[in-house]
């Protein structure tokens, strides 16, 4: 496509005797955009997006212009086409994107069209980190026996993702035990100023990616804009479709002081969280300023920038600076590279500038002095708790949550001479992307180990310990300084480099624990360094899961309960009875810095990431297959063709009107992507399990559903399936249970689904505020699609779901202000007409007609929530997949 420039700012920038073309920002303000100086950075590294990629027809020169007009209202209605760079992906959410760019081939054939045109046309880096499970802890062989196991469980994924490398264009793989994509994107990815051959020019540019998982945030530590989006969503990205959205609202956060002795990283991020999302920042960008960034090193950032999803903003990004260049630095990058870094953010105003603000649409302030020691739960990481007020707030939610007598409150059980209760901590893992990337964090863990260790003190025998860093370098700088023992001693043993706990991949308990624990009903705990603790989510044993610091991971292991309060009871007592508190082993801030600078070394960036994509030893002997199109197996459990594009025409025709919808289930508030997408382990009873043992797999064998995202089948019969969400059709009961309405009858709601299917009756589902929030789970909406949902009607949505339904060609509908399910009285039992349809513009009003089961008639004005004209097109063609195969069949 032709590049129109109409703001001549196309120039040339000399670094180092290397000559590259850039669309220089300064140039355009000069020749007619106007003064952008105080244009938040996030907004430039868009601007320069859009100057970069104007063609007058995806992107013309109003949009730019609209840059402009922004900062007179500090907001906008503009919609623009965004290109990021390119796409990163993790093999939970990345298997089905590559099944369906597979299923595209085919289908492209079958439509008579060119099947090389389904080829990446961005760079896409699949990192291999969702599949490690802690089956194995505690020991030194815990991290070659889940390794082995997770080959063993997964040979057919990766000999799928093996056939995707040589297959497609512009796609590689990180192998299983490298980290976590995250973290491999920060440490050794990531760019910053990104470099592109394009003929004879050498173009530069910011370096700016969407991911398939929501965390991709993290990345905006190091000034990389990024964000997660949907499989979907990401799938249109490699195959060059811009990213349609709003110029979005930026929220600044100014940071002053520093942080206090005690205070660590993961403090600041829960209460960043916390004041985040009291202010409402869904649907925005979060940009941080102010004289406390020059205390907060780029790991700080990053830890900060990661949990954009828990605060609810589409990002938290920095600006670039020194510290920026440090990092790039310790990391091991090539000094050309960094130098290249700082002349071109400088050339374009994307340097920060510590006596320059830019302009938000509101401002928030913090001073890190103010940040204490906290933890975050039990089902929401924005439930910050102060580390000192913990066990109150525990038995608080005994008391007002569980509603347990007093003799409830006292129940216990005895597992091999040890007796447990309530707020027994069964699980404390370092783990996730958030902290492990951290080394200041993680060596605050080692030293608590290490000083915990020479009291003498030991780990209570019923919590399940593990340590699952997002990098190899971990593992170097902590054996360097000297802390792995400690950790070991203690049962922090490596069990795997990877996501582990945070997805619900934390391994089975011991039989003996888990069958105390749910004899004697007991609420147990999970503490853990990540980011997610929502219901259901970390075990099916543990009811109530906290975020915490990694140091405070291995003090709440030592204490092994969460009713004792760290701040003034001890952990444990020396050999010789004496008590040993927090305070005794807490390292000083001064000793985590001296460590810091003695342990982690630019050399061991280098050395891990010289091979990145070797991969151990099962991988390089993973077979792969080399055909054009994928060799299915039709005995397969793991990876399985789609029926997505089964029934395709070559034309799209319009949708109709829905008719006579009936509602599968009406969801309270807060229903999360994880209580509608299958995660975590899969029940022997559920349809799911059934299916799997009609099909000859073990219960053993059964892996995680995130493990079997390739098998629409399985994942279709796992959605709605989460063993804590509550469908108000069938009060009183949790789980993925409905009533199917014709005959009364209570059933699973895949059961019921298929029921209706039958009848051909179409499907709506109700839900309250904030519906899917949480990760971007493509199969929150896949799922929702296949179970024959043709509308979702709530409140309100989280931005990534929203989109992921409208890419399914789900319809998003939004009651208006002040109506709901509760208003609407509504019992399940009514059936909704949905009119309007084939004429349908963004945003538009509808009006939804609900009949009674006594016969009478209600309406209810709904919100269409296709916000945009491109996913008006994306839901006219049954799903942005649709549309985009039908584009390139043109």
């Amino acid at each position: 496509m032709s590049h129109n420039d109409s703001f001549q700012c196309k120039k040339s920038l000399e670094v180092n005797g290397n000559t590259y073309t850039y669309w220089s920002i300064p140039d355009a303000e000069k020749n007619g955009l106007g003064d952008v100086k105080k244009l938040p950075f996030s907004l430039k590294v868009l601007l320069e997006n859009l100057l970069r990629n104007e063609n007058g027809v995806t992107v013309k020169a109003q949009d730019i212009k609209a840059m402009t007009e922004w900062l007179s209202k500090k907001s906008s209605t503009h919609e623009i086409a965004y290109h990021p760079a390119r796409v990163l992906m993790q093999d939970f959410t990345g298997v089905p994107g590559v099944v369906d760019l597979a299923a595209m081939r085919e289908a492209m054939t079958k439509l008579g069209g060119d099947p090389k045109k389904i080829n990446p046309l961005s760079p896409v880096d699949l990192v291999i980190d969702h599949s490690v499970m802690v089956d194995h802890y505690g020991e030194a062989s815990s991290f070659q026996e889940n390794v082995d196991l997770e080959f063993e469980r997964n040979q057919e994924r990766y000999e799928f993702l093996k056939w995707a490398q040589n297959a497609f264009d512009n796609f590689k793989v990180v192998p299983p035990g490298t980290g976590i994509c995250h973290q491999v994107n920060l440490e050794y990815l990531a760019s910053v100023v990104a470099k592109r051959q394009v003929n004879s020019e050498q173009q530069v540019f910011p370096d700016t990616l969407v991911g398939t998982d929501s965390h991709t945030t993290m990345i905006n530590g190091l000034s990389v804009l990024g964000w997660g989006v949907g499989g979907i969503e990401a799938e249109a990205a490699m195959l060059s479709q811009p990213v349609s959205m709003l110029i979005p609202e930026v929220v600044g956060f100014k940071f002053t002081g520093k942080l206090k002795e005690g205070a660590t990283a993961t403090d600041l991020v829960l209460t960043v969280v916390e004041k985040l999302r009291a202010h409402g920042v869904v649907g925005k960008f979060v940009e941080f300023f102010g004289p406390g960034l020059d205390e907060l090193a780029l790991a700080d950032r990053a830890t900060i920038a990661n949990m954009a999803p828990e605060y609810g903003a589409t990002c938290g990004f920095f600006p670039i600076d020194q510290e920026t260049l440090s990092f790039l630095r310790l990391t091991g990058r090539e000094e050309a590279d960094i130098e290249l870094v700082e002349a071109y953010a400088k050339a374009q105003g994307l340097w920060r500038d510590p006596n320059s603000d830019a302009s938000y649409s509101s401002e928030l302030h913090l001073d890190l002095n103010e940040v204490e020691p906290s933890i975050a739960g039990p089902k929401r990481p924005q439930d910050r708790i102060l580390l000192r007020e913990a066990d109150t707030a525990f038995q608080d939610l005994l008391k007002k949550t569980y509603q347990f007598s007093d003799a409830q409150l006292k129940t216990t059980a005895q597992v091999q001479g040890n007796e447990i209760s309530h707020g027994l901590v069964a699980i404390a893992a370092i783990t996730s992307c958030t902290n492990t990337s951290n080394p200041s964090v993680m060596l605050a863990a080692g030293l608590v180990a290490k000083k915990a260790m020479e009291k003498g003190l030991k780990v209570k025998p019923w919590v399940k310990t593990s340590l699952a860093p997002g990098s190899q370098v971990v593992t170097d700088y902590l054996e360097k300084a000297g802390l792995t023992k400690a950790l070991d001693a203690l049962g922090f043993n490596l069990v795997g480099y990877g996501c582990t706990t945070c997805i619900g991949n934390s391994g089975p308990l011991k039989p003996e624990i888990s069958k105390a624990i749910h004899s004697a009903k007991l609420v147990a705990t999970s503490v853990l360094s990540g980011n997610r603790n929502f219901e259901g989510r970390i075990s099916p044993d543990v009811q109530a899961n906290y975020l915490a610091s990694p140091p405070l991971v291995v003090a709440y292991a030592l204490a092994g309960h969460l009713t004792i309060n760290l701040t003034k009871d001890p952990l444990g007592h020396s050999p010789d009875g004496k008590p040993v508190f927090l305070k005794d082993i807490w390292p000083t801030n001064q000793e985590i810095k001296d460590c810091l600078q003695e342990a982690v070394t630019p050399a061991m960036f280098k050395t891990r990431y010289k091979d990145v994509f070797s991969g151990p030893k099962q991988w390089q002997e993973t077979k792969a297959g080399s055909g054009f199109t994928f060799d299915w197996v039709d005995s397969s459990t793991y990876v399985r063709h789609p029926t997505f594009f089964e029934h395709m025409e070559k034309e799209a025709t319009n949708q109709a009107d829905i008719l006579g919808a009936r509602p599968l289930a009406i969801l309270g508030d807060s229903v999360t992507t994880d209580h509608i997408s299958p995660a975590g382990s899969i029940k022997e009873d559920s349809p799911a399990g059934k299916y799997l043992k009609e099909h000859g797999v073990l219960k053993k064998d059964f892996n995680s559903y995130g493990s079997r995202r390739g098998n629409h089948e399985v994942m279709m019969r796992g959605t709605f399936a989460n063993i804590r969400i509550k469908n108000e059709m069938v009060p009183g009961t949790e789980g993925g249970f409905t009533r199917y309405i014709p005959t009364g009858q209570q059933m699973t709601i895949y059961d019921a689904a298929m029921a209706y299917a039958k009848d051909n009756t179409p499907l709506v589902v109700i839900g309250g505020k904030e519906y899917g929030t949480g990760s971007s789970r493509d199969w929150a909406a896949k799922g929702t699609n296949l179970l024959g949902v043709r509308a979702v009607i709530t409140e309100s949505f989280e931005r990534i779901h929203r989109s992921n339904l409208i890419g399914m060609g789900v319809l998003p509908l939004q009651f208006k202000e002040g109506v709901s399910r509760k208003t609407l009285a509504l019992t399940g039992e009514e059936t909704f007409d949905i009119k309007g349809i084939g004429g349908l513009k963004p945003r538009q009003e509808l009006t939804i007609v609900i009949h009674r089961a006594n016969g009478q008639e209600e309406t209810a004005q709904v919100l269409c929530r296709l916000d945009t004209e491109d996913e008006l097109h994306y839901y006219q063609n049954g799903g942005i997949l649709h549309f985009v195969l039908r584009k390139l069949n043109q």
